[in-house]
């Protein structure tokens, strides 16, 4: 082959490999609590329509347990490892992650936030619920659904997870300041765990047989809190204020097992993550903090059609 033939063909391969580099989208990491929970399967969906919507590439990956931090550590050391051009983390221990985090920051992978706070200063965006807030509207409605003097108990997520920790204190609180007449007579961790909290609610309820009512302040302990209540047959017995919804929330807010849920927006939570750093990584300047709203929802709003956009998304009708 003639050596201009040769030159002539190189340049071509460069000019090919110089523009596949260019066009090249951005790869986003996203790490999240857990990846079983039905919050998390919606984040995920705001992830996807983020990443279409930006023309950024995404690499989902989170542990199966929402308490294995350990295996959230590996997957944070691996996406630094692989040199994503950038990182969102739902936090599964505000302090077990700093470390981490840091090692990316470090590294000029820039962190968003996402879900559940960790210790760190120097992130992107901060895009949560606002679960304080969360924590003292269920209170103020656990507390109007009782008459009188009463006790009342908590299924908790548990230790570490800045989200529902915030909640809790935000329930906990409210009865404290604004209900003298209503006193938090059991608390324990239902360690994200469907049945450690069902048995968790099952141990309350054997405790505290005149217990008027329950805040369970996560997807797992709102399951497991329904599954004990249904079990000893006190469906519309004893007042529960539940966090997050599913299929099995939703029905039992129909039945009256649930008598009022607090939900969030993690589809918007998954979006607005994304975003935040497709936005940094074009180089404009993202907003710091984005706390959205949760929403108490009762049997008769089923019905309302921003309801039920809210629990019935488009993206799940092809599940």
């Amino acid at each position: 082959m003639p050596i201009h033939t040769r030159r002539l063909l190189l340049g071509k391969v460069i000019a090919l490999l110089t523009g596949c580099q260019r066009s090249r989208q951005k790869l986003i990491g996203v790490i999240p609590k857990a990846t079983s929970h039905f919050f998390f399967v919606s984040v995920h969906a705001g992830v996807d329509q983020a990443s279409r919507d930006m023309a950024v590439d995404v690499l989902w990956n989170g542990p199966n347990d929402e308490t294995d931090y350990t295996r959230q550590i590996q997957i944070v050391d691996a996406m630094i490892a692989q040199r994503v051009d950038a990182l969102a983390i739902s936090a599964t221990d505000e302090r077990a992650l700093v470390a981490p985090l840091e090692r990316a920051i470090r590294a000029g992978i820039p962190v968003t936030v996402f879900d559940s706070a960790v210790n760190i200063d120097n992130y992107v965006s901060f895009v949560a619920t606002d679960n304080y807030g969360a924590g003292c509207t269920a209170a103020r409605k656990l507390a109007g659904l009782i008459s009188g003097a009463a006790e009342v108990g908590m299924v908790m997520q548990k230790p570490g997870g800045a989200s529902t920790s915030l909640r809790e204190r935000g329930f906990e609180h409210t009865i404290d300041k604004e209900f003298p007449n209503i006193r938090i007579a059991a608390r324990q961790f239902g360690m994200g765990d469907r049945a450690k909290s069902r048995t968790v609610a099952e141990n309350i309820l054997t405790a505290r047989p005149g217990m008027a009512g329950i805040f369970a302040s996560s997807e797992a302990a709102s399951i497991g809190t329904v599954q004990a209540i249904r079990g000893r047959n006190l469906s519309g017995k004893i007042k529960l204020v539940a966090f997050d919804f599913s299929d099995i929330h939703v029905e039992a807010l129909n039945d009256g097992t649930i008598d009022a849920m607090v939900v969030q927006d993690p589809f918007r939570i998954g979006y607005e993550a994304v975003k935040s750093l497709a936005e940094k990584l074009s180089g404009r300047t993202p907003q710091r903090r984005l706390d959205l709203p949760a929403r108490m929802i009762v049997k008769s709003d089923l019905d309302k059609p921003d309801v039920k956009t809210l629990l019935f998304p488009e993206w799940l009708k092809g599940k």
